[in-house]
């Protein structure tokens, strides 16, 4: 007899979590070890959040809020999706979680009944399946090409939508694959999702603020047939180095966020008060941080993907977006490392690579697409020319 909980078989551990739990404990046992495998910028908070967060504190602001958020930072929210988005929110359409993540849980739980389905493209981030899976409802995953960047096509959403549709979860700028999706894209795509009201949309623009050359940013909720059917879902993390803060928030249909804050109401109750001060001003004061991180990141992903498309055995496209790359190894799938370890999976592949280079990097089968393996380079230019160097001696020696 077991004490856990069936739906808990159902569902696996981050394995993003995993490769930066394994990477951390080799490190601590002296191991070299240079890890690509988090999600989460090497930049510090702003020095204005930080003494924002410093403030609240000395302010005694440190007693329980409101569940889904204090009203500053509701107001602080619905002016930035005014500012940015040109979306109009009033403060019950508004809510704010322990970062995205929990939004996330707190949407799938709200709506998903036992046979619900969500439409899912793959690559895909990590936690979405599982979300959904814990919920009792059916992950219905759409395999994306890489000739198309990933993306989703709308032809592939008409097919796939059934009865039992409940939601479709758009993620752009996309973890694992830098892919954005252009206005026109999207708007390809709403022609095909007005057809069917029944289906509510997701769309996680965590990664708004990291673009490279020039894209311009659109979400889905900008088309005004379906505004009413949109959570938009945004936070403090990537753009504003807030990782540990845990600041996720959503704008979306009334009744869904009264939802989703009668959920948060029994499990979490209300987002660290400290915190929600500090996103107050994160997203209220100066932004002028934002294009020069940007900037930075896509210098790496320049050297990162041109070094990449140079190895034998790898290709990578060049994403538009986010801090990651997603290089096809399906060339170095069969062969055996210097070890004589036979690789016969992109876990395998991921895996060998450790253990020979010390480098830690996450399989592509975690995001639902076997083949390939994703790179963060929100890390040091000086760590990711290290990096990709092991990486191509890696290669280079497999046989």
């Amino acid at each position: 007899m077991t004490i856990l909980s069936a739906s808990l078989s159902r569902i696996k551990p981050s394995p993003t979590m995993a490769v930066v739990k394994k990477a951390t404990e080799l490190k601590a046992a002296g191991k070299d070890i240079i890890s690509l495998g988090a999600g989460e910028p090497d930049f510090d908070t702003p020095d204005n959040v930080k003494q924002a967060g410093i403030d609240a504190i000395k302010n005694g602001q440190t007693k329980y809020t409101i569940v889904d958020g204090t009203i500053e930072l509701k107001r602080a929210i619905i002016g930035k999706f005014k500012r940015e988005n040109s979306l109009t929110y009033n403060e019950k359409q508004v809510t704010v979680g322990v970062g995205g993540k929990h939004v996330i849980f707190n949407a799938i739980l709200a709506t998903i009944n036992p046979g619900d389905e969500v439409i899912i493209p793959a690559p895909y981030w990590v936690s979405y399946p599982d979300i959904v899976l814990l919920a009792g409802g059916i992950p219905r995953i759409i395999e994306c090409n890489e000739s198309n960047d990933f993306k989703i096509l709308p032809e592939q959403i008409e097919k796939n939508i059934t009865k039992n549709t409940k939601w479709i979860i758009l993620n752009s700028p996309s973890n694992p694959t830098g892919s954005v999706y252009s206005e026109q894209e999207l708007r390809s795509i709403g022609k095909v999702l007005e057809k069917f009201p029944q289906v509510l949309i997701m769309s996680d623009d965590i990664y708004e603020h990291v673009l490279y050359d020039d894209f311009k940013f659109f979400t889905i909720a900008q088309i005004p047939e379906l505004f009413s059917r949109t959570l938009t879902i945004n936070g403090l993390s990537k753009s504003y180095a807030m990782t540990g803060w845990r600041v996720g928030y959503a704008g979306g249909a009334e009744d869904l966020i009264q939802a989703m804050g009668k959920i948060q109401s029994q499990s979490t109750t209300n987002t660290s008060s400290i915190s929600q001060a500090a996103a107050v001003e994160a997203l209220n004061g100066v932004q002028d941080f934002i294009k020069p991180r940007s900037d930075a990141f896509k210098k790496r992903r320049d050297f990162v993907v041109q070094k990449l498309n140079t190895i034998k055995g790898l290709t990578c496209k060049n994403p538009q977006g986010a801090f990651y790359v997603f290089p096809n190894c399906k060339n170095c799938i069969g062969k055996k490392d210097k070890m004589g370890k036979q690789i016969l999976n992109d876990t395998d592949f991921v895996t060998s690579l450790l253990e020979n280079t010390g480098v830690a990097v996450v399989q592509g089968s975690a995001f639902g697409s076997e083949g390939y393996f994703r790179i963060s380079y929100a890390t040091s230019m000086d760590n990711l020319v290290k990096a990709l160097d092991k990486i191509g001696s890696y290669c280079n020696e497999l046989v």
